[in-house]
């Protein structure tokens, strides 16, 4: 079945455009290594279970 464009949805476009910009111009991270302080920083952060909900944000930080 071929959908058209606007019958999607604007999560379902982002993901399409996303996708094509990709597949063109490839990823420009790859290859790339994290470096072992970066990894040690990340490890940490991940590990720690405290989160700030999304509406905490929001209400923080506004909505764009």
């Amino acid at each position: 079945m071929v959908r058209k464009c606007a019958d999607l949805t604007e999560e379902e476009l982002e993901l399409l455009v996303e996708q094509k910009i990709l597949e063109i111009l490839g990823d420009p991270d790859y290859g790339l290594v994290l470096d072992e302080a970066f990894q040690k920083r990340l490890r940490e952060r991940l590990s720690d279970t405290s989160r700030i909900p999304h509406e905490e944000v929001l209400r923080r930080f506004g909505e764009s």
